[in-house]
């Protein structure tokens, strides 16, 4: 289990480096934002200062439609990533994932790399792992516990299959997975989150995951940070390097996700994430039916330089996206459907 756990460590040190340093964005697929368009309004007969961007996402309200994607912790470097994040989150009443708590179970002394809520205690705040550890001795005790220590508000299972096979020893056993995702929605006392990380989840694989009890689905499509990119950087042999090469840019767009999923299952919270970068793709997101629109490279990228960036980065997406709410006259959220068009 020591040899687990350092490798754990180590590993999520590496994305860090890696997700910073080395050109691993998809390059050869998009988000798919580009394909839609706002219909400009000249005279929007509105006071900007009126404008409201705040939203409501499991029954908890935020004030920007902003989720702070899971991305890190167990290590010192990380710790001091969340708490930057987590405290901006709290400062700007914003959403906010914590990377996969697999390593907070087996190594329980790491706990305070993940735990945010004493410098967040108001924010909407979700625990996470990886949806395949219930094929390698997680179940509901350990969901539960990581639930608890975190004082989260709800748990995102991470589903990664492309991710695993390219991954040095990755656990690719997927066999059975939604029965055992079943009995964890029905037990747990949180809300369960199904998220991609990176490639996508389509309307067929949305419905089935809703079937077994999934509150709401982050669709964390193709177009920014490739994972099989990643892998491929970390990867110490040949093989596994051109693995992650040859699928550095497999997987659904973004867009393509949100809008198949939000026209067929209106009522289930959405979120988009995968390869959002500025907050006209926020409100193209929301506009095609996504509630929550989940961000991390940028503020990964942020958290690593100063609070400044991260401020600076928050004033920005909100921003971006009240002017984008302003010049097609919509003075909320709900609007802006109503503006975009398809190219």
């Amino acid at each position: 289990m020591g040899e687990i756990q350092t490798q754990t460590q180590t590993r999520k040190d590496d994305h860090i480096r890696i997700c910073l340093d080395e050109k691993v964005q998809c390059d050869a697929v998009t988000n798919g934002l580009e394909k839609y368009h706002f219909n400009h309004v000249c005279l929007p007969e509105l006071d900007y200062q009126e404008i409201d961007i705040s939203s409501q996402f499991l029954g908890k309200k935020i004030n920007s439609p902003l989720l702070i994607s899971s991305m890190t912790g167990g290590t010192t470097n990380a710790q001091l990533i969340n708490q930057r994040l987590a405290k901006i989150a709290q400062k700007y009443n914003l959403a906010m994932g914590i990377g996969s708590g697999r390593v907070i179970i087996e190594k329980p002394e790491v706990a305070s790399t993940f735990k945010v809520r004493s410098h967040a205690p108001d924010i909407l705040l979700f625990a996470n792992i990886g949806a395949v550890q219930l094929n390698y001795g997680y179940g509901y005790k350990e969901c539960l516990e990581l639930v608890k220590i975190l004082e989260a508000d709800a748990l995102i299972l991470h589903i990664n299959p492309l991710q695993e096979c390219i991954q040095p020893q990755g656990d690719t056993n997927f066999k059975d997975l939604l029965n055992k995702i079943a009995n964890l929605c029905e037990n747990l006392p949180v809300p369960v989150i199904a998220k991609e990380v990176g490639n996508g989840i389509s309307v067929d694989m949305a419905k089935k995951l809703i079937d077994v009890g999934v509150k709401s689905i982050d669709v964390a499509g193709a177009g920014g940070t490739s994972w099989a990119m990643v892998e491929s950087e970390r990867a110490d042999n040949a093989l596994q390097r051109q693995l992650g090469k040859t699928f550095a840019n497999w997987g659904i767009p973004t867009a393509d996700c949100v809008a198949n999923i939000g026209r067929k299952y209106p009522d289930i919270p959405l979120i988009a994430s995968g390869g959002i970068r500025n907050g006209l793709e926020v409100a193209k997101l929301i506009a095609l039916g996504a509630d929550l629109v989940g961000l991390a490279y940028p503020f990964l990228k942020a958290a690593t330089e100063s609070t400044e960036a991260l401020d600076f980065l928050v004033n920005l997406l909100n921003a971006e996206i009240k002017t984008t709410l302003f010049c097609t006259g919509s003075k909320d959220l709900s609007n802006l459907n109503k503006s975009l068009r398809q190219l």
